[in-house]
């Protein structure tokens, strides 16, 4: 299952298609996707720093500054450093999630894995992740990578999408289907 032509033709499947091949070519995948996962949970637990990847108000050189200070904190390998200050240097910092998902995608994809980007109103715990990845298992037929993030607007319930297929159970949908039904 090769998602990777969808992936290029988004702004943040370019930056992390161009991250993955300098990756790929420096023997260092697992290191970068290790560090973007660093990246992912801190932009979850810190309100500070989704301000800075996200407000309009802070110049692109705070910015750099900043997430050049984030990127040594967080001990990230030199090509997500470089990723994110090049992010900063164009005003897509609001992009690392999305560049984030797609890296891993490909990675996923060029390991011969099958990968599900799951979202929740809710952060699942492992036992929740476990049955789920069981569940996956068994309609995809093979093991199933899960990339969880965290949407409190679906209400509850779950998205999950695996390649170009998406299972929607979320609450939001739901009521969304029943309004227009009873719109008639």
């Amino acid at each position: 299952m090769d998602h990777s032509s969808g992936i290029r033709a988004s702004l943040a499947g370019r930056y992390a298609t161009a991250l993955f091949a300098l990756a790929q070519e420096k023997n260092s995948i697992d290191v970068v996707q290790a560090s973007l996962a660093t990246l992912k949970n801190a932009l979850a637990e810190s309100d500070d720093l989704r301000a800075l990847t996200t407000s309009p108000v802070v110049s692109r050189d705070d910015a750099g500054k900043g997430i050049a200070a984030i990127a040594k904190t967080l001990d990230l390998d030199p090509l997500s450093t470089n990723l994110l200050g090049v992010l900063a240097a164009n005003r897509r910092l609001d992009q690392i999630p999305a560049v984030i998902r797609a890296f891993s995608s490909l990675a996923y994809s060029h390991r011969g894995e099958i990968t599900a980007e799951v979202t929740s109103a809710h952060p699942l715990d492992d036992k929740q992740i476990d049955a789920l990845k069981a569940q996956l298992k068994k309609r995809v037929g093979s093991d199933v990578s899960v990339s969880t993030a965290v949407d409190s607007s679906i209400l509850g319930g779950l998205v999950v999408q695996i390649g170009s297929q998406m299972i929607d159970s979320s609450i939001k949908t739901r009521l969304n289907t029943l309004s227009q039904a009873m719109k008639g």
